[in-house]
């Protein structure tokens, strides 16, 4: 006799019972529950339960549940390969952020004109409703199976599986080597869709075999994955790339393959956010400095970072002396600190840079300014005492919510903690973590904690902004490090007159300035809000006889500190006017006879379109307000 918790009650059994048979128990739901957990340990719902513990089930809308559900997609995606392609040898299927993909190999390579032969097929076997069965094999029998199916990357994967164990999943006539769980029957999957292709390489390096990974996603409903289909459409439209290169933002050349080229409007949109985030900066009293692009190797060796990270970096030698031009820009600060003897009185100090750092990213992985080789970091380091350790967080938390607020991004907060490998005392991290979650919590924030994903040096805080149409980014991040501080020795002295530990938080807001501009480009459509509009009025005179109005009330724009142009093309009045909305210039001012005579200009808004006659020095004080508020 044994007794399992369901919900809020027991129910008890004299003999094994599978989980499937306990959920008929229950007054849910069960079209969408796809696994259970008991006693806290993942099973398939074909689980033989004979001890007593407590029972929950999943449902495929659930974060989790999705992920099982993915995870299924993949597996059924992977049988209607086999039978479109025998061939196919495959590697790794998981379920990843919003889908799922498989690497394959086959002789007649799979391309995206392929996708609906495999999606219809995918059908097919979803109609079948097939079993989802897990077996346990041993090692020697998994192996042959495996080799008898040709399947050799599967036969490396057992290799490297601990224990005498491994687990299959059949569906049909196809098996795959996986831990599981899965949904119980391949119907169950309802709503899904075959999305692209693109080249991978077996286990990522590139020295292997040359794989095509076939990506997917799958939803528990329709209405849920017809959403996401229209999110990815516009998204297509929104595309930071596209955006960039009719707007004149910037551009990239094979000459610098990952470094973007700013163009003039580019720029203007570039030094816009610095200088938003050096306005915070002085706000809050911090100093800003600038250290080397290049510095000696050895300073890398000291701070770890040749050990840890010199495949991502970039080296020259000149004179029998190495140098590495700079990934990060913490070394520089440090050496800025180490300049002088600091009083507890000084700390916080806060130390700002606006730093070009170089990273080596493979060229199969570079896209746009979301990956590039070359970019500006928002960094800050602060250096604190354990006492203020909390109300540094706290401001940092501040600084971070007010500058997301202001560009309309919501988001979502992550504390990230001690893991396994880790370097300082249990009294340090007790310190570190506590400063962090206390923070958080005096705030009143909601975040989610993830246990043991923190680095090495330190707990961590991470900020996922959720753009437009509902895509997360993490941008945003406050580390404690407590391994830099040892390795530089940095002190500070007390109120007690003896040197101490300094504190170092690492400390970025818009995290890549390119990347942040992305994200920007893509948030807004390529449609700024004033303040950012790289140009914020385009005049348009109807003739040449009104150039000189024109002209003039240019001049009066720039004195107000608003970017304008005036179009002198010879082209006319329409394609003036669609040329600046192509541009999405935020206001056009069209003059004339009529405005020239009344010392007006005829406004159309991007966004609302005509707004009538008005007299340019009272648009002229609505514009300066709007853009110093900005709106």
């Amino acid at each position: 006799m044994f007794s399992v918790k369901l919900l809020d009650k027991s129910v008890e059994f004299e003999k094994p019972v599978k989980i499937y048979e306990i959920l008929k128990l229950l007054d849910i739901q069960k079209s969408k529950i796809v696994a259970a957990r008991f006693n806290n340990e993942l099973y398939d719902l074909s689980k033989e339960i004979d001890c007593s513990g407590e029972l929950n089930f999943i449902s495929s809308d659930s974060e989790e549940g999705l992920e099982i559900l993915r995870h299924s997609a993949s597996h059924i995606m992977a049988q209607a390969i086999l039978r479109i392609y025998p061939d196919a040898k495959f590697g790794v299927g998981p379920a990843i952020k919003d889908g799922f993909y498989y690497d394959v190999v086959t002789e007649a390579k799979i391309s995206e004109e392929d996708l609906q032969r495999i999606e219809e097929e995918m059908k097919k076997i979803v109609a079948e409703n097939l079993p989802i069965v897990r077996e346990e094999l041993s090692k020697e029998e998994a192996k042959t199976l495996f080799k008898k199916a040709g399947q050799k990357y599967k036969l490396e994967l057992i290799e490297e599986i601990e224990g005498d164990k491994v687990s299959i999943y059949k569906q049909g006539d196809f098996f795959d080597l996986c831990r599981g769980p899965h949904l119980p029957f391949t119907g169950m999957l309802k709503a899904f869709k075959l999305l692209s292709v693109s080249g991978a390489y077996w286990r990522g390096n590139e020295k292997n075999d040359s794989m095509t990974r076939v990506y997917g996603t799958a939803f528990s409903d329709k209405e849920s994955l017809n959403t996401y289909l229209n999110n990815l459409e516009e998204a297509k439209k929104r595309d930071h790339r596209k955006l960039g290169k009719e707007l004149e933002l910037f551009s990239f050349h094979d000459e610098g393959p990952g470094l973007p080229f700013w163009k003039p409007k580019g720029l203007i949109f570039k030094n816009l956010l610095i200088e938003f985030m050096r306005e915070k900066h002085r706000e809050r009293n911090y100093i800003e400095i600038e250290t080397p692009t290049m510095l000696r190797v050895e300073l890398w060796k000291q701070s770890g970072h040749y050990d840890n990270y010199r495949e991502n970096m970039f080296f020259t030698e000149k004179d029998e002396e190495v140098y590495a031009i700079k990934p990060m820009n913490c070394p520089g600060g440090i050496l800025y600190y180490k300049e002088s003897i600091h009083s507890y009185r000084e700390l916080p100090l806060k130390i700002a840079e606006f730093g070009k750092v170089h990273r080596y990213e493979r060229s199969g992985v570079l896209q746009g300014l979301f990956r590039v080789r070359g970019f500006t970091q928002d960094d800050a380091h602060i250096f604190t005492s354990p006492e203020a350790l909390q109300s540094s967080v706290i401001e940092l938390l501040q600084l971070i919510d007010e500058v997301y607020k202001t560009f309309g991004f919501e988001y979502s907060l992550e504390l990230s903690t001690r893991p396994e490998k880790s370097m300082g005392t249990d009294e340090q991290w007790e310190i570190a973590t506590s400063g962090l979650k206390n923070a958080l919590d005096e705030l009143g924030l909601n975040y989610k904690i993830n246990e043991g994903d923190g680095a090495f040096y330190g707990p961590k805080i991470d900020f996922h902004l959720k753009d437009a149409i509902g895509r997360t980014h993490q941008c945003g991040t406050i580390q404690l490090d407590m391994n830099l501080p040892e390795r530089f020795d940095l002190t500070y002295i007390g109120d007690d007159g003896k040197e101490h530990r300094v504190i170092m938080l690492h400390r970025a807001v818009l995290g890549s300035i390119e990347r942040f501009m992305g994200i920007l480009i893509e948030h807004y459509g390529g449609k700024f809000p004033l303040w950012l509009s790289p140009l914020q009025v385009v005049i348009i005179p109807v003739s040449d006889k009104f150039n000189s109005y024109a002209i003039d009330i240019n001049n009066h724009l720039r004195k107000a500190k608003i970017r304008s142009e005036i179009d002198l093309s010879n082209e006319k009045l329409g394609y003036k006017i669609r040329s600046a909305q192509m541009l999405k210039i935020p206001y056009m001012f069209v003059v004339g006879e009529k405005e020239a005579s009344t010392n007006s200009v005829s406004i159309r808004h991007r966004d609302r379109g005509e707004e009538g006659l008005h007299k340019w020095e009272e648009i002229l004080k609505k514009i300066v307000e709007e853009n110093q508020k900005r709106l």
